[in-house]
């Protein structure tokens, strides 16, 4: 008969031990995971809930997927045909002021009804549109992707007195790519944020984002989380009044002060820059130490914004419409 010496005998039944211990915490899972989330917090309800398992105790634990742990799955569409609008639309004051400057060649410069994404401007004088056509295509930018190298970002067309702008497929494909990935991070973002653990985030097909995450009750309770994503614009202040019912007239907005109530601002539709323009943003105190924010744009952002602040009098004010 085999013969196991006893400091054998011990040391295996200490490891065996040793390893219920600090599985231990897997059978008290929403006990130790409350812990854990606690741990990161700081309040009398933290307290309450680091109360319920000992510090001293282990508190790994093993992640558990929607199989085992249940949670949520959702199927997520990117909305990439308003980032489109969006671009086409804040471009109207560059294809403006381009034309402007040719006002003897071209005569009056309209902004024509069109299909969302797409651009048109009627000038006065047909005589100048190749004029007209060279200014705005000066505006255009090389696409910023490895499959777009030597493309612009916008085509210009002719059609009869109009100039038609829209982006080129080489920038819509970049854009897809840019706006995918952008919420995918602020998607992970706001899942982070409430303590979830192995949540899977990840591109699907074209235009979705495939989200599972355990431990959240719904689809509805997943979707309350990353639905309150804002999308940041700065828009030229047009006007201010107290008539919640005013007509502010076409291409503006009527938006509510944030600090004085009973109080609405009229501001242009069109934004001067937008977050997509944005590079960093931090959060600082001014010379008065009051809370500010300090941010900085690419170099498109930076010279529209640099150029409607020293030509116009009224500052561009921010709007937070939420994205769908």
């Amino acid at each position: 008969m085999l013969h196991t010496p006893l400091w054998k005998r011990l040391l295996i039944l200490g490891v065996i031990l040793l390893g219920f211990f600090y599985a231990a915490p897997n059978v008290f899972y929403a006990k130790v995971e409350a812990h854990n989330d606690a741990a990161l917090l700081s309040g009398p309800e933290a307290e309450s809930a680091r109360a319920g398992w000992p510090d001293w105790l282990p508190s790994s634990l093993v992640n558990l997927g929607l199989d085992l742990r249940g949670g949520a799955h959702l199927l997520a569409e990117v909305q990439v045909a308003d980032v489109y609008e969006a671009r086409i639309d804040g471009m109207w004051p560059d294809v403006r002021d381009a034309l402007r400057g040719l006002v003897d060649q071209v005569g009056t410069v309209r902004r024509q009804p069109s299909v969302p994404g797409v651009l048109r401007v009627a000038i006065g004088d047909p005589s100048g549109m190749d004029a007209a056509l060279q200014a705005v295509r000066a505006l255009a930018t090389p696409v910023v992707s490895l499959t777009g190298i030597g493309q612009n970002d916008i085509e210009v067309t002719v059609d009869g007195t109009e100039i038609v702008v829209q982006l080129s497929e080489a920038e819509r494909v970049a854009t897809d790519t840019r706006t995918i990935q952008q919420s995918l991070e602020i998607i992970r973002r706001r899942v982070d944020e409430v303590g979830t653990r192995e949540p899977t985030i990840q591109r699907q097909g074209v235009d979705r984002i495939l989200i599972q995450v355990p431990g959240i009750g719904s689809a509805a309770d997943l979707k309350a989380l990353i639905g309150t994503t804002a999308k940041l614009t700065f828009n030229p202040v047009v006007g201010r009044t107290a008539d919640a019912g005013a007509e502010p007239g076409p291409r503006n907005l009527l938006l509510p002060a944030m600090n004085e109530e009973g109080v609405f601002y009229i501001v242009e539709q069109t934004p001067v820059v937008t977050g997509e323009e944005l590079t960093d943003a931090q959060p600082a105190f001014d010379d008065n130490n009051r809370p500010a924010v300090n941010f900085r744009f690419d170099p498109a952002g930076a010279r529209k914004f640099g150029d409607y602040t020293a030509n116009k009098s009224a500052r561009p004010s921010p709007s937070c419409p939420t994205t769908r």
